[in-house]
């Protein structure tokens, strides 16, 4: 007796894969400027309004980490 495996599947073009890999690289180039305006909006405050937030200059890059990122 003979049998037939039917096999179906929805293969991805490689143009589509182009435009996905295009729009995950722009979503990533989009949160990396907002994570390098983030830290240098909290850099340009002085010591005094830091303190004020409860920030320490040392913390500055993790905050606009996770505040980014969220890790």
């Amino acid at each position: 007796m003979a049998t037939v495996a039917s096999t179906s599947y929805t293969a991805i073009s490689f143009a589509d894969r182009i435009r996905a890999a295009y729009a995950d690289f722009k979503a990533a180039r989009d949160l990396r400027a907002k994570y390098v305006e983030t830290v240098r909006e909290l850099e340009s405050l002085d010591n005094r309004e830091l303190t004020d937030l409860g920030i320490s200059r040392y913390d500055i890059r993790g905050i606009a980490q996770k505040h980014v990122y969220g890790t």
